[in-house]
């Protein structure tokens, strides 16, 4: 599947950074881990050689220090970057611009390929500004991320009322979301609106290196929201993920991205170490048979497990 942006192609996936960010919302607070600077930069350069020139972040990730970091390593490189606006609750004029400033300086960027609204908040009043910046040239595309039908539908006949269109959705999306998003991504495909899907691997918990006996690090946000419980319901999945991994020689995480890539959405993958890079460079292309990913979301329902961010 080839998808466009800005007349371009691009990747059929998008390497997220959230883990990147240090201090509040950073990868220490959110995933219990946190990484060096020089792992980090190795991991981009290991993508990048691999191919992955698709790069995804967010002034809330670690307040901007996962920005700045990214805009340190992509100088002179062919990369195509999103990042994003978390909108105050009520509407203040100007804040799209000066986020996106902002941004931009941390990027080290006077453009950015993709700009989401973080958030479906105010949503006339953000995408006037937001049509507004990118008449400027300042913004490529526009997208909105955690929206529903409603919300997507509203944001597109703003914009193109303002000379523009809603160009991507971001959501939440993975095997235990699949039911809740599946009218949101049917709308998508048929209006031809691009559909990136973050979370794919559920935080790693359908990464296939986790699981009851080996769960995540307790004092953090996904040990909190994935517990031991979640994790026995899900076994079966688990187990299910790791055969079909032995099957197809790929790391087991590389099979929920597999499944995702098959329902034409664009994962979002996030990278911390090299060998991460190395392991999506050789897995992305597997293609799952269509039993395999029926079985993949029959034991997903089966398990009642459904996960949902405090954010969305």
């Amino acid at each position: 599947m080839k998808y466009i942006l800005n007349e371009k192609e691009i990747n059929t996936c998008m390497i997220g950074t959230w883990a990147w960010g240090t201090g509040q919302n950073g990868g220490k607070i959110v995933f219990g881990n946190s990484y060096p600077e020089q792992q980090l930069i190795e991991t981009f350069d290991t993508a990048f050689a691999h191919g992955f020139n698709f790069w995804d972040t967010a002034e809330v990730y670690g307040n901007g220090t996962s920005e700045i970091l990214l805009g340190g390593l992509i100088k002179n490189k062919d990369v195509t970057v999103s990042t994003k606006h978390f909108p105050n609750k009520k509407y203040k004029n100007g804040e799209n611009r000066i986020a996106l400033t902002s941004s931009l300086s941390r990027l080290g960027l006077e453009r950015v390929d993709l700009y989401w609204l973080h958030s479906p908040k105010n949503i006339e009043q953000n995408m006037k500004e937001l049509a507004q910046l990118q008449k400027e040239g300042l913004i490529g595309s526009v997208g909105l991320s955690n929206g529903n039908v409603e919300q997507i539908r509203l944001a597109d006949i703003v914009l193109r009322e303002n000379g523009s269109s809603l160009t991507a959705v971001q959501n939440h999306y993975s095997l235990l979301s699949v039911e809740r998003e599946a009218e949101i991504l049917d709308y998508c495909i048929k209006n031809h609106i691009l559909f990136f899907g973050y979370m794919i691997l559920e935080q790693g918990a359908l990464s296939g290196h986790y699981d009851a006996e080996h769960h995540f690090p307790s004092f953090s946000m996904r040990g909190l929201s994935f517990g031991k419980s979640k994790f026995r319901k899900i076994q079966q999945l688990i187990d299910y993920i790791r055969v079909l991994g032995t099957k197809y020689n790929v790391d087991p995480s590389q099979i929920p991205t597999a499944w995702a890539i098959s329902k034409e959405v664009i994962p979002i993958v996030g990278l911390t170490k090299p060998e991460h890079a190395r392991s999506l460079s050789k897995g992305i292309n597997t293609v799952l048979e269509p039993h395999e990913i029926r079985q993949l979301e029959q034991l997903a329902i089966n398990s009642g497990v459904k996960c949902k961010g405090m954010w969305e």
